[in-house]
């Protein structure tokens, strides 16, 4: 070990007699660890930042459940196949909403839809 480390066991050694850590949150409690052995090692930090921006697996299957709904609204020539595959994207996309609002995030979604529309209208000129 070099001094830093020597240093700062001293240090932390001190705190810990002269009662510093006693009223800290948490106190007795386990720690928290969050299982990510599924998640490869390069991966790590990435979905760590996705998972506290609020981006979780649940979100991530809406939003290819969407996506899904959407494809066949466009590939579909039946009116009435195509009313009811509407219908089913508007309770999907009212179930994504409330889900993202209890969480605190704020979302129009009529709003990204127009932004995807323009985008995707630019792609293909």
């Amino acid at each position: 070990m070099d001094l830093f480390h020597i240093l700062a066991e001293e240090k932390i050694k001190q705190a810990y007699k002269d009662g510093e850590f006693d009223n800290l949150p948490g106190m007795g409690k386990p720690l928290n660890f969050e299982d990510m052995s599924g998640v490869p090692e390069e991966l790590r930090m990435a979905y760590r930042i996705m998972k506290n921006a609020g981006y979780t697996e649940e979100e991530k299957a809406f939003r290819k459940e969407l996506m899904t709904i959407e494809d066949l609204i466009k590939k579909c020539n039946d009116d009435h196949e195509k009313e009811s595959l509407q219908k089913q994207l508007n309770e999907k996309l009212l179930r994504f909403n409330r889900l993202l609002s209890k969480r605190g995030i704020q979302t129009n979604s009529t709003m990204f839809k127009k932004y995807g529309q323009k985008l995707t209208s630019r792609f293909q000129k």
